[in-house]
């Protein structure tokens, strides 16, 4: 496991935006698959964008076309926009190496490193 850390949340109204960042040390920028992860109260944690290869970007059906996700060599960016209440939860950050990783890229089973989390509130 390698250290994430996640920053850039907090609270929003609905339409507004953020953007989360995920600083990774060690070899975790040199992971195959990174990740954001999120979790609603009550919910399980659901991937919301994740990246392989620094190249092949893959996003949730909820939030395509309103999420952004880069890769600016250790740091994952994901910039949210039209953010709406349904979007509120905790914000996780992972990483996954190993050249099979591509395979789930958005199922938490795929993950082995993960950031404490950001919290992303939203208002109606």
């Amino acid at each position: 496991q390698v250290p994430l850390m996640e920053s850039g949340g907090g609270s929003v109204q609905a339409r507004g935006s953020l953007k989360l960042s995920c600083a990774a040390s060690g070899d975790s920028y040199r992971g195959d698959c990174m990740a954001w992860f999120r979790q609603a109260p009550g919910k399980g944690r659901e991937g919301v964008a994740a990246i392989y290869n620094d190249q092949y970007i893959e996003y949730a059906a909820s939030v395509k076309g309103r999420f952004a996700l880069s890769k600016d060599n250790a740091n994952l960016l994901l910039e949210m926009n039209a953010l709406q209440p349904e979007d509120t939860a905790i914000y996780y950050c992972a990483a996954a190496g190993g050249p099979n990783c591509w395979r789930s890229l958005l199922s938490r089973s795929t993950y082995m490193s993960w950031g404490q989390g950001t919290q992303v509130t939203v208002s109606s």
